[in-house]
């Protein structure tokens, strides 16, 4: 609780209202205090709603605001003008009901009872010059005359605010707000809420799509919702028949494929309800993975083959000679798929990862 002070604490020159505990605390300036919840309300909310770039905040002025008539309804829609910052493009932003009532709130009080808003010189820090008088909308009164509102009264404000809420982060850190952080929520909401990425491009005013996309957060869940409602529009667009319970039959039949699968000395690789084209001779089929594990399998057939070439040939069964041979071939193709997927296996894959000289830019010797 705070009780008003006596008139002589109340400034004539500025008007300044003061008060103090009743305990007999420190005095409060409720004047200042009111001015300056007032621009930080001000300028939270212009961010959110337009995502733009603190300085492009500091430039806007009364000219800013400007209207477009639809050519086919004659409507009027309320557009922001932002003018070239850093991609040195101008862009238009369609006014916002919330974003209209901040903007109404700020001309009236940098208006006060003058007929217009009155013009400030501001400074430029990156051209470093100071540009002509113009009607800002982020300008206060300051010692009798009106003055530009800086990016470093804007931070200490919001940085007051901050602090006086007590807003923390996971960790039961203090956190820390940039003015870029409310350009981050606004491309993300937007996305979140419908607008294509291409036109959240042009409105946050990037050359490139990837780096709007990269001020957007994704969520797992936003992931999920996102994977399900394009699966169901697929689902609407294809016949209903395709997407039936399977049968009990069909079901055995499909889980029963897996079990199939499993040969000697792999796994077949051929697809659900497709023959074997090769009359499950797997040795000779390339769709066979063969497994390292079943290597000394492998040996075996391989010898038993050799054994039994040799054996063909000497009775003169030629026909069958030749065709263990195919065989015998295809064994020693999957020995040596064998051997480099071990080999693949065991080997250590180089990353890359630039040494601590690479880093520094300069060579160690050895004394």
């Amino acid at each position: 609780m705070v009780r008003r002070c006596a008139a002589p604490l109340r400034t004539e020159t500025t008007g300044r209202v003061w008060a103090e505990p009743p305990d007999g605390g420190p005095r409060r300036d409720l004047s200042f205090e009111e001015h300056r919840g007032f621009w930080t309300w001000a300028m939270v909310e212009v961010l959110r709603h337009t995502g733009i770039r603190v300085e492009e905040l500091t430039e806007l002025t009364h000219h800013s605001l400007i209207q477009y008539r639809l050519p086919d309804t004659g409507q009027l829609i309320p557009l922001l003008q932002i003018t070239p910052s850093k991609t040195d493009a101008e862009r238009l932003l369609v006014v916002s009901p919330e974003l209209a009532d901040v903007l109404s709130a700020i001309v009236a009080r940098i208006r006060g009872h003058q007929p217009h808003v009155p013009s400030v010189v501001s400074y430029d820090k990156n051209e470093r010059v100071y540009n002509p008088p113009m009607p800002l909308l982020f300008q206060w009164r300051r010692r009798l005359e009106n003055r530009a509102v800086s990016e470093r009264a804007l931070r200490s404000y919001l940085d007051h605010a901050l602090t006086r809420l007590g807003v923390k982060d996971a960790g039961g850190h203090p956190m820390r707000y940039t003015f870029h952080d409310f350009r981050r929520l606004f491309i993300t909401d937007a996305i979140m809420h419908g607008m294509p990425p291409h036109i959240a491009q042009l409105v946050a005013g990037h050359r490139d799509l990837n780096t709007t996309m990269g001020y957007k957060a994704v969520y797992p869940d936003e992931v999920i919702n996102g994977h399900r409602a394009f699966i169901a529009r697929r689902r609407a667009l294809r016949p209903s028949e395709e997407y039936r319970t399977p049968t009990d039959e069909e079901w055995a039949q499909f889980i029963g494929h897996f079990e199939h699968r499993k040969v000697a000395v792999g796994d077949c690789g051929r697809s659900y309800d497709t023959p074997c084209i090769h009359e499950h001779s797997c040795l000779r089929c390339p769709l066979l993975r063969p497994d390292p594990s079943a290597r000394p399998r492998l040996v075996q057939i391989r010898d038993n083959l050799i054994a039994r070439i040799a054996e063909a040939e000497s009775h003169r069964w030629l026909g069958e000679a030749e065709g263990l041979k195919v065989s015998l071939a295809g064994a020693r193709a999957k020995l040596a798929q064998m051997d480099q997927i071990t080999t693949r296996r065991n080997q250590t894959v180089h990353l890359g990862i630039p040494t601590f000289t690479d880093a520094a830019g300069r060579t160690s010797t050895n004394p």
